[in-house]
Parts: structure tokens; sequence; C-alpha cells
């Protein structure tokens, strides 16, 4: 998310241009039974290209039993020079997440797309290349802020980035976590989260959620309603002190939380938020470039995008209801995209002219809408004419 703010000087930025890169596999960690952390090792020379911020994704891509595969990942440590990793959880029937979990090694070489994202925190933080970011000013302006975050399942994966860096960057900073699981066996980066309870006692608190197991607490069996939250919120966080929150799961969860926080009247723009994605299983998760029918007869929109300060033009039936980006893509397999679902903002780009419209959005901020931002998965042309940038 775009933000006027202490982290908007620290951080890296948010938006550059997209492109794969292959790094090579330096490690796979088992975390839980069906999760792994990925480690991928930069080269000196690529350092500042994956520069990042901690809570920043990278989409990855790979050739999958003859299919080019994409997905996108959340790094899930602080910023290190050197190095990215990701955390992969397998998804039932997920091709990405069920070969990185069975066949992944070390060795392997994978494409990675420079980080990107705008999932990260309103606090002074530094980047692996900015470690001057940090001054004394920066940290008092950190003083004192407490920060809540929710997560379900490999949701954790940018919370902990986040959480790791707020609490050493200001010696007074609080971080609270609700995180949702099955079982116990289910936690993904369970040592971690010790670790950091134990190294910060006062300052990191951790409620486990889990469905599936009974705890002591009964608020903290079962799965996260509207009652449960409601509670939650009244008798467990304290809601009126939290200057930022992290939201970071599936799309129900972050959806009901999202709305219980408006109608306590939490300002928005304290509420951060990911989705795993839009939980819509009704609609393609993913185009490249896929073949349209061709209607002789009917009208024809014609797409104009600048990608690289190169200009490609493409005509599209408006019959078709095809988007920016499946058009895009019929005429350059190199246009930035990884979920194709309105998730990730990684086919982000700025309508120039023409009139459209866009479907869903859950990576834009209001900022960019008013600038003319869209995503490209989601957008289809209604005027005979739609000119994009993907370079702004």
């Amino acid at each position: 998310m775009t933000l006027e703010s202490p982290a908007a000087e620290a951080a890296p930025s948010t938006r550059r241009r997209a492109s794969f890169t292959p790094l090579p596999v330096k490690e796979v960690r088992r975390l839980t039974a069906d999760s792994v952390e990925v480690t991928f090792e930069v080269p000196e020379h690529l350092v500042d290209d994956f520069d990042y911020a901690p809570g920043q994704y990278v989409a990855l891509r790979a050739q999958i039993d003859g299919h080019e595969v994409r997905r996108s990942y959340s790094i899930c440590t602080e910023p290190v020079p050197g190095e990215i990793r990701i955390a992969v959880k397998r998804d039932l029937g997920g091709v990405f997440s069920t070969w990185a979990n069975d066949q992944l090694k070390p060795g392997d070489v994978v494409d990675v797309m420079n980080p990107s994202g705008t999932f990260v925190s309103k606090m002074a933080l530094t980047s692996m290349n900015r470690p001057e970011a940090l001054a004394e000013d920066a940290v008092a302006r950190n003083a004192g802020a407490q920060l809540v975050a929710f997560a379900a399942g490999s949701g954790i994966t940018p919370i902990m980035a986040i959480a790791r860096s707020v609490l050493s960057a200001s010696p007074d900073t609080t971080f609270e976590l609700v995180y949702a699981n099955r079982s116990a066996a289910d936690v993904m980066f369970a040592e971690e989260l010790g670790d950091l309870k134990d190294r910060y006692p006062t300052r990191f608190v951790v409620h486990h959620v889990l469905s599936r197991e009974q705890r002591l607490n009964p608020l903290l069996t079962g799965r996260i309603d509207a009652e449960k939250l409601t509670a939650l919120l009244d008798q467990v966080l304290r809601t009126e002190r939290t200057d930022e929150w992290f939201l970071c799961g599936p799309f129900e969860l972050v959806q009901l939380v999202r709305d219980e926080l408006a109608s306590r009247d939490v300002p928005a723009e304290d509420v951060r938020f990911e989705l795993f994605t839009t939980g819509r299983p009704d609609r393609p998760s993913g185009q490249q470039g896929r073949r349209v029918q061709d209607d002789a007869s009917g009208p024809v929109r014609r797409i104009e995008f600048t990608l690289d300060g190169l200009t490609g033009n493409v005509e599209s039936p408006a019959a078709s209801g095809e988007t920016v980006l499946n058009a895009a893509l019929r005429q350059r397999s190199d246009v930035p995209f990884a979920c194709a679902g309105g998730v990730c903002g990684t086919c982000r780009a700025q309508v120039v002219s023409g009139d459209f419209e866009m479907e869903e959005n859950y990576a834009l901020e209001t900022d960019e809408l008013e600038r003319g931002f869209v995503l490209t998965c989601q957008t289809r042309p209604t005027s005979d004419l739609l000119v994009v940038n993907y370079d702004a």
C-alpha cells in the first residue's frame, strides 16, 4: 500500500519494472508436513534488484510437466542481503505448491521476479540496502507503537517478516498476533514464533487459535467467526490503542476482520491486508494469452499498451470480454503478471486514455485508482480504443 510516511522513505520502491531472473535454490527446509521454506541465493551483482521491504512478495515462474506455472509468495524474513526466503504451503490440487513441497531441491533454478507489493508497515523500517534509514529520529517516531495482526495458515509468512523487523526497529514497539490454524501440527514457523516470544517477552504476544484442537481458553478453540472475533477484540486485544493492523489469509477471514474494524471506526488507512485468493473458485485463476474467438461481424476493441518503452497494439472482439492482460499476452509473452486474480498487483498499469471496467481489485490503493491505475488482469475495454502504460 502506498503511504506518505516514514516507511515510504525507508523502504525500497514498491514499484519497479517487474522482470524474472533465474535464481538458484540454496536451501529447502521443512516447516510442517505440508509446507517448506525455500531460500534463493541472490548473486552480489543482483542484490540491488532484489532489495525489499518487510511484507513484500516475489512471483515465481517454473516449467512443471511441460506447462508454465506462476505463483506469488511472500518473503518470510527481515531483509537479508544475498538471499530471498519464502514459505510455500501445499494447496489441495495446487500444481506449484505440490511441486515445491515434493520435488524442489537445492541446486534447482527458478525464475524469480523482483520483490513487489504494498503490504508494508507505516513504521520507519529499513531495507537490507538502507541501514542508514534507522536514524535516531526514525526510532523516536516508532516509539510506543502498537501493532496487531490476524493471520491464517501461510498468511503468517509476510507477518513474520514485519514482526521481526518492527520489533527490532524500536525498543518500545509491541506486536500482538492472532494466528489461526487447524491444529498445532499445522503451525508454520512455530519455533521462530517461540524465539520471538523469548527475545521480546513483554513486547510480542501470539494467540494460537486452533479450529480442530481443544484449547484451555474457549476463545482460542474453533474457527474465527463473527462472534469469536467480537470477543477477541473486546476481551483480548486492545483495539482502541492499536496503531496499525495487518490481516493476511483467506478472503472470508480478512473481509470479516476488515468489516468489524470498520464498524468500530478504525481508520481504513490503519488496516493493511493481503489475500491468498479472492475466494472466487468459479473463476479462472490465470491467463496466459489464451486465444479468443473472432467475430468478424461484431465490434472490435483496440488495446494499445506500452512496456519497456515499446508500444504494441492488439485487437480484441468486444463480445469476447477479453481482459487487457490476456490481449497483451497474445502479442508479448513478457507482460508482467502472477496471480491474474486481482490480488497481487503485478499486472498493474496506468490508463492513458479510453474507457474500461475493472471487475475485481484487492491490490490497488485509493490514490492509485484516482491516478488511473488498473489491474490489467481484471480490466476490459468499453471504448473502441484503450491505451495503457505498464511503465508508469
